[in-house]
C-alpha cells in the first residue's frame, strides 16, 4: 500500500484555500457587473434600430429565438442588453464581467491543482469521501461553466456559479474535513473512476440547468406583472424563452451522464456485491432523480410542458441531487456509506 504524503495534502488545502480566495473576487466582479447593468438604457428606452424577437419552431417543445434587424442595418454596433440579443455575445462593453471570467480562469487553474495534488497524497483518484466529492464537484462546476462561455454569453450566470462554488468549498472545509486517507476496500475499483466522475459531472450540467431555471422564473414573474423594460441586473438576463431552451438541452446532456451513471452503479455493485440492483437507499434515490429528469424531458418535449411548469421541474431534479448528495450520504446508512465522517 503506497503510503500517504501529507505535505502533498498541506499543499491541495493551501491550493482550494486559494481557489476559494479567487473565486470570491470572481464572485465580486460578477456581482458589480450585475450592479452595472442599472445603468444600462432599458429595451423601453431602446432606439428604432432595436431588432424584434421572432419566434421560429425549432421541434416540438424547443422553441428558440431569431432576431430580425427589419430595415436596419444589420452591421449596426449599437450596445443593446441581453433582452435585445437573447444569450449570444453583444458589443455591450462589460469590463467587470471580463475581469470575472479571467480571474474564474485563474481560480480554475489553482483549484484544479489542489485536486490533483489531493489525490497523488494517497495515489489515487481524489473522489473517495464527502469533502474530495465536494471539491471535486466544486471544481467540475466551475469548468462547465467557463467552457459553456465559449459557445453563449452566459456571464450573467457568473454570481450565482461562483457562489455555489464558494459554498461548496466552505461546506468541504467546514462540514466535511477529511484528512488525506487510502479508499476502503469497497472502492478499490477501477469502476470508481468511471461512475463517480460522470456522476459528479452530470451533476455540474444539472447546476448551471438550476440557474437557468431559477433566472427564468423571476424574469417571468417580472414580465407577468406587466412593467416596462427590466430593472437591475435582470436587464442582463435574456428572455424567459431563451432561458428555457438553453435548460432543456442541457438538461438532456445531463440525463444522459446520469443515466450512464446509473447503468455504471448497476455494473459496479453486481461485480462488488453480486447484485444488480438492491434498493439501497444511494440507489433508490439515484434513481428517483433519474425518473424526474426523465419526466421532465418527456414532458418539455411531447406534452407541452414550458414555461414555470419546466423550470419548476428542473429545479425540483436539482434539488433531489442536493438531498441525494448531503443528506443520503451522510445520514442514511447503507453499503453506498462512503462519506468518511
Amino acid at each position: 500500500m503506497t503510503p500517504i504524503n501529507e505535505a502533498l495534502g498541506d499543499y491541495s488545502e493551501l491550493f482550494m484555500l486559494l481557489a476559494a480566495l479567487t473565486y470570491t473576487v470572481a464572485f465580486l466582479a460578477f456581482t458589480v457587473d450585475l450592479m452595472r447593468a442599472r445603468k444600462l438604457p432599458s429595451v423601453a428606452t431602446a432606439s428604432a434600430h432595436t431588432p424584434e424577437p421572432t419566434a421560429v419552431a425549432a421541434g416540438a417543445g424547443a422553441p428558440r429565438i431569431r432576431w430580425s434587424h427589419g430595415g436596419a442595418d444589420p452591421n449596426e454596433t449599437e450596445p443593446k442588453t441581453a433582452d435585445d440579443t437573447g444569450i449570444g455575445y453583444s458589443p455591450l462593453r462589460r469590463p467587470a464581467a471580463r475581469i470575472a471570467v479571467a480571474v474564474s480562469i485563474v481560480g480554475l487553474i489553482i483549484h484544479l491543482a489542489g485536486v490533483i495534488t489531493r489525490g497523488m497524497a494517497a495515489a489515487r483518484v481524489p473522489w473517495g469521501n464527502m469533502y474530495e466529492f465536494t471539491t471535486t464537484g466544486a471544481m467540475l462546476v466551475m469548468a462547465v461553466f467557463l467552457i459553456s462561455l465559449i459557445f453563449q454569453d452566459l456571464r450573467f450566470l457568473g454570481t450565482l456559479i461562483t457562489g455555489l462554488a464558494l459554498i461548496m468549498l466552505m461546506a468541504g472545509a467546514i462540514a466535511y474535513p477529511t484528512p488525506v486517507t487510502q479508499l476502503i476496500p469497497a472502492l478499490q475499483s477501477y469502476w470508481l473512476i468511471i461512475h463517480v466522475s460522470i456522476a459528479v459531472l452530470a451533476s455540474a450540467v444539472f447546476t448551471l440547468t438550476f440557474c437557468l431555471s431559477v433566472l427564468q422564473l423571476i424574469k417571468t414573474r417580472h414580465q407577468k406583472a406587466g412593467r416596462a423594460g427590466s430593472p437591475g441586473f435582470l436587464r442582463l438576463v435574456p428572455a424567459p424563452v431563451a432561458l428555457e431552451q438553453l435548460a432543456y438541452r442541457l438538461n438532456g446532456i445531463g440525463f444522459i451522464l446520469w443515466t450512464f451513471t446509473l447503468m455504471a452503479g448497476a455494473i459496479w455493485a453486481e461485480a462488488a456485491w453480486g447484485r444488480y440492483w438492491g434498493w439501497d437507499t444511494k440507489e433508490v434515490w439515484t434513481f428517483v432523480i433519474w425518473v424526474i429528469y426523465a419526466g421532465y424531458l418527456h414532458a418539455r418535449a411531447t406534452r407541452g410542458w414550458e414555461g414555470t411548469r419546466a423550470a419548476w421541474l428542473s429545479i425540483t431534479g436539482y434539488l433531489c441531487i442536493i438531498f441525494n448528495f448531503t443528506v443520503v450520504n451522510v445520514y442514511f446508512s447503507g453499503l453506498h456509506s462512503y462519506s468518511g465522517l
